[in-house]
């Protein structure tokens, strides 16, 4: 089974940058996609920015140019750099991927629809 650990996350002022990690582990990964979501309170969850097998990355608009999605093979892990955040960064962040299947990849990563496994979340809180 597929297991998601993220870590990072934590308070800042706007304008501030944080980093969350996800470890991946279990058996061999064969999915498409791997990427980061969040959900603030009140609204459905959200794409952020995400992976796919061929090294494609999508990000969201809302987060262009500020947040950078990178991934460590050696080391089953991706990361979420995030710069200049603003309060309405303020979600709970999770870490996701597929199970491979076929229509998963390029932009496609960013929907719900290929994300299976889930990580329990890490809480990024912006202050204004």
């Amino acid at each position: 089974q597929v297991q998601l650990q993220e870590s990072g996350g934590g308070s800042v002022q706007a304008g501030g940058s944080l980093r969350v990690s996800c470890t991946i582990s279990g058996y061999a990964y064969h999915g498409n996609c791997m990427g980061w979501f969040r959900q603030a309170p009140g609204k459905e969850r959200e794409g952020v920015a995400s992976i796919d097998v061929d090294g494609r990355i999508t990000y969201a608009e809302s987060v262009k140019d500020r947040f950078t999605l990178s991934k460590d093979d050696a080391n089953d892990t991706l990361y979420l750099q995030m710069n200049s955040l603003k309060p309405e960064d303020t979600a709970m962040y999770y870490c996701a991927s597929d199970r491979g299947l076929a229509q998963c990849g390029g932009a496609y990563c960013l929907s719900l629809a290929c994300a299976t496994y889930w990580g329990q979340g890490t809480q990024v809180t912006v202050s204004s």
